[in-house]
């Protein structure tokens, strides 16, 4: 890395991760003439002197400053002798100017002033930089589960090896009128070493401005985050650490218990956004108890325990039934979770189990079955199974139209009766029941409809409690033609 300067000059170097060995060399000509260094031939190098002028080793940021000379040219070396690495290298002749490289406060610690589950609240105090240029400077922040770094540069070799592929580069975009005349800058590997708005795995930034409070969202509980923030020149690249400060996320709260008591139906929404579990208790007065579920929209997860242990667990479907046997005064944790982003709802019940039935007793399936061979253009012929139990079941249509049908089956409220239907949907409502089970079954032609139309067909029944149980909807189209 060659260099031609003038008058004072000063160059900063930042190692961006492991040590490194660096130096600076003047080479002084002792006669006149042209030096430029691809015309400088074997008697000119002869009459000149090369002298070491700064040495280091280490990983700290270090700052050479100096005089140049009109017949001086300096030469810069960098050696790695570790692994391959990143540093960054600043050099400028205007030394006056202290906007080039940000200034830190007097007390550059970052301070918490708030800690919640998923949040953190920083505060640091205000560069004197930004007071000076507001227009040129900004602060950014990186969070991260590791460590504390030491630069802006560090933070950078993080995320490449995290494989991260960082923006292009700005130095391009930066017009020449934005650089003062004698400024000189030096980018390692041509880029300009800044970061803007990156994330990954194991280093976040976000870029505040000059605002010095922030707070740090989405973060999880329980869970020890490291905070940096850096003061960046935009025109210069040049960047200032603050003191890295650390926090520990509170631990997430428990969940709020609903209690079950006897026969009460509870209706419970979870939402599958946040994937959290609703918790419901209950505490046993008999030996025998039954839990009863009835999901009513989305796909749920249900995880049983009795004092602790568990004791049944997995994906609802439908009405579903738990009988269970313990002791007197056991205490049972349900515990219910949206397998699915969308909503999903589901009606529970608890209760002894001599208890009247929430839910009437079931066939043993409750699809809707259609016969192709039967459908006209006016009508269309169901079937359903029944119980060995008398019970009421009603009927009802509705016209859809081919894009409506994926909508329908799948936000379709399980659980929603009747009544949630229009009085013009309702066909018929019978009563039926076989003690042999394989009789146990009805049909029924609903009349009246019209050619080449779809239609949506739903049987509730009922049982002692009034509570009606959907069947599948069954969605058939009648003859275009006869």
């Amino acid at each position: 890395l060659v260099g031609r300067v003038l008058a004072p000059f000063s160059i900063t170097v930042t190692p961006c991760d492991v040590p490194i060995e660096w130096k600076a060399t003047s080479l002084l000509f002792l006669s006149a003439g042209n030096h430029d260094t691809q015309e400088v031939s074997k008697s000119q190098k002869a009459s000149s002197m090369v002298s070491t002028i700064f040495n280091y080793k280490g990983n700290s940021v270090e700052t050479y400053m100096g005089m140049s000379s009109h017949s001086a040219l300096y030469l810069l070396e960098f050696l790695s002798t570790e692994r391959d690495t990143h540093i960054t290298v600043y050099l400028t002749t205007d030394t006056t100017s202290g906007h080039l490289y940000p200034e830190l406060p007097m007390d550059p610690r970052i301070d918490v002033i708030g800690i919640g589950h998923t949040t953190v609240t920083l505060t640091w105090k205000h560069s004197p930089s930004v007071l000076q240029h507001r227009e040129s400077i900004q602060y950014c922040l990186l969070v991260n589960e590791k460590h504390n770094y030491k630069s802006l540069c560090a933070a950078e070799s993080a995320i490449r090896s995290s494989g991260m592929k960082l923006p292009p580069t700005l130095a391009l975009s930066l017009s020449p009128y934005l650089l003062e005349p004698q400024q000189v800058m030096i980018l390692s590997n041509s880029e300009l070493s800044i970061i803007n708005k990156v994330s990954s795995g194991e280093v976040r930034q976000v870029c505040v401005g000059t605002k010095n409070t922030y707070t740090v969202p989405n973060l999880s509980p329980s869970t020890q985050y490291y905070f940096d923030v850096f003061i960046v020149n935009l025109l210069t690249n040049a960047s200032a650490t603050y003191t890295g400060t650390f926090a520990r996320t509170l631990e997430e709260p428990e969940p709020k218990v609903t209690e079950l008591k006897d026969g009460k139906v509870v209706h419970v929404v979870l939402d599958g956004k946040k994937q959290k579990f609703y918790s419901l208790q209950y505490q046993a007065r008999h030996k025998k108890i039954h839990f009863t579920f009835q999901l009513c929209r989305g796909q749920i997860r249900v995880h049983i325990t009795r004092n602790g242990k568990t004791v049944a667990s997995e994906n609802l479907s439908g009405l579903r039934y738990f009988s269970l046997k313990g002791k007197v005064l056991d205490t049972y944790l349900v515990q219910l979770r949206s397998t699915e982003e969308s909503n999903s709802s589901v009606k529970v019940q608890a209760s002894p189990h001599f208890h009247k039935p929430l839910f009437p007793l079931l066939p043993e399936s409750l699809k809707i079955k259609s016969f192709s061979k039967l459908r006209t253009c006016r009508s269309v012929t169901i079937a359903w199974l029944g119980t060995q139990e008398e019970s009421k079941y009603c009927v009802y249509r509705k016209r859809i139209e081919e894009d409506q049908i994926w909508r329908e089956l799948q936000s379709a409220d399980r659980c929603s009766g009747p009544e949630s239907r229009h009085k013009s949907e309702k066909v018929l409502c019978k009563y039926f029941y076989d003690l042999n089970l394989q009789r146990a079954v009805t049909t029924e032609t609903i009349k009246g409809l019209e050619a080449g139309t779809l239609y949506l067909f739903d049987v509730y029944l009922f049982g002692p409690s009034g509570i009606p149980v959907r069947y599948h909807s069954k969605v058939v189209k009648t003859r275009k033609k006869c």
